[in-house]
């Protein structure tokens, strides 16, 4: 088992650094230029379409889709997970504090990937055969290659989202919350796993509806008691927040500078893995949040692609970077050594303890709960899509039943082989989505320019 997991680790690291990073950044630049950057233009059109009509209880849910601020928020709680956490702690570790101003960087282009795979969601979204609004990828995939080679680009998409966020992504973020839980309160992994297992049960079987209702909810509390908390991590090492952003920008582009050669590390790492943790968490050009901004009730495509950017705003240059920052303020990095330094899973708890004290380990138990649990509903919805996508409304029951099964699984076991499995899915899923992303670019572009004919979703 171990070689098996030392393999698709490795798999898994040629896919994303060899192949998939190249083509995430790619796709954004082009995006960035044909679109006429766009993630500038019209973010502050996004920000006040997301934020105009901003209420914790919005209209329910129906067959024609939900609000735009239902599909923002399943998105983000899909966006918004462990990776916002260990994710950045990670970078940090293993490309120095410069990795996060790449952190920055993919993700501005990223918010131009992100605009085109909302407005193709929205333009493309059809009906289920229950009636109910349905869209994601899959349909985009099938609108760009016709015949044979487009369904088997779309039937793989499908199989690969099913896989890695369905089933083996809900195991690990479960084990994630029962870690943090037993090492904060000492409750028992198998009790959290039932727990978590029972709750997830009960959003899944009441369907859209009850799924963009928690969304909704979960997602501007568990970000504001987030922020709230790192603000305070922060102000309270004021003091160190110049030598933070010195680190950040010095160590892009020279990192021995900041790290005193001790470790060794590159610019290439730096940008390596600033990227590749900054796209896993934001989730650009993956292909996962279309499925939710295919649902919004908006009167244009690029109206939810605006706010799209947005979405990518908050999770990567609010909440990531205020992790970054508490990391990086509190000292807790040993920048002379930094192989010395905490483990990513709890460097953040050891830098929120140099305030909160005992207290510190709890806060972030508490928010990883947050974020892993509304992962694992953002995660499950858009596996469902693709169920719905490859064997009709008849097979939702015993897809929900399965990751009901994983969650309560993935939160008692080691699962190293299942985050490099997930890991490794969530590279081949975005392969196809990125390929038909770049073959409707100019589509994308004639939507942006109100030059398209809309789609009746009948």
């Amino acid at each position: 088992m171990e070689q098996l997991t030392i393999l698709v680790g490795k798999a898994s690291d040629f896919v994303w650094n060899s192949v998939l990073l190249y083509v995430l950044v790619a796709t954004g630049i082009l995006f960035t230029i044909r679109l006429g950057f766009i993630q500038i233009r019209k973010f502050g059109a996004g920000w006040k379409q997301m934020f105009g009509n901003f209420s914790l209880s919005g209209k329910k849910a129906d067959k024609d889709g939900m609000s735009s601020f239902q599909a923002a928020a399943t998105s983000i709680a899909a966006q918004v997970g462990t990776g916002n956490i260990v994710g950045c702690s990670t970078a940090i570790l293993s490309g120095g504090p410069g990795a996060i101003f790449w952190m920055w960087i993919a993700a501005f282009f990223g918010m131009s990937t992100i605009y085109a795979e909302a407005v193709l969601a929205q333009k493309y979204k059809t009906r289920d055969d229950s009636g109910a609004i349905i869209g994601g990828p899959v349909y985009y995939i099938r609108a760009a290659f016709k015949g044979g080679f487009g369904k088997f680009m779309a039937g793989f998409f499908s199989v690969a989202i099913i896989l890695a966020l369905g089933f083996m992504g809900n195991m690990t973020q479960a084990n994630s919350i029962s870690s943090s839980f037993e090492t904060a309160f000492h409750v028992p992994k198998i009790v959290m796993g039932v727990i978590l297992a029972a709750v997830a049960a009960f959003i899944f079987l009441g369907g859209v509806k009850r799924i963009a209702s928690v969304t909704e909810k979960v997602v501007p509390i568990m970000a504001i008691l987030y922020l709230l908390g790192g603000l305070i991590v922060i102000i309270a090492n004021g003091s160190h927040i110049p030598e933070a952003f010195r680190q950040i920008f010095v160590g892009a582009f020279t990192p021995n500078a900041v790290l005193g050669g001790a470790i060794g590390i590159t610019v290439k790492q730096a940008v390596r893995f600033g990227v590749a943790r900054g796209l896993f968490s934001n989730e650009a050009g993956m292909g996962s949040t279309p499925h939710a901004h295919a649902m919004a009730k908006v009167a244009k495509p690029e109206d939810q692609g605006h706010i799209a950017i947005v979405c990518v705003f908050i999770d990567t240059f609010i909440v990531l970077t205020i992790t970054a920052l508490v990391v990086l303020t509190s000292g807790v990095v040993n920048m002379n050594d930094i192989e010395a330094s905490p483990e990513a899973a709890s460097l953040a708890q050891a830098a929120f303890s140099t305030v909160f004290g005992n207290f510190g380990s709890m806060f972030v138990a508490i928010c990883l709960l947050f974020f892993a649990f509304s992962t694992i509903v953002g995660w499950y919805f858009f596996g469902e899509q693709n169920v719905k996508y490859l064997f009709g409304n008849k097979a939702v029951k015993i897809y929900a039943a399965i990751v009901v099964v994983c969650i309560v699984i993935g939160s008692a076991l080691k699962v190293g082989l299942v985050w490099n499995l997930s890991d490794l899915f969530n590279g081949l899923m975005a392969l196809p989505n990125l390929i038909a992303l770049i073959a409707l670019s100019g589509v994308v572009v004639r939507i942006s320019k109100g030059q398209d004919q809309p789609l009746t979703h009948k």
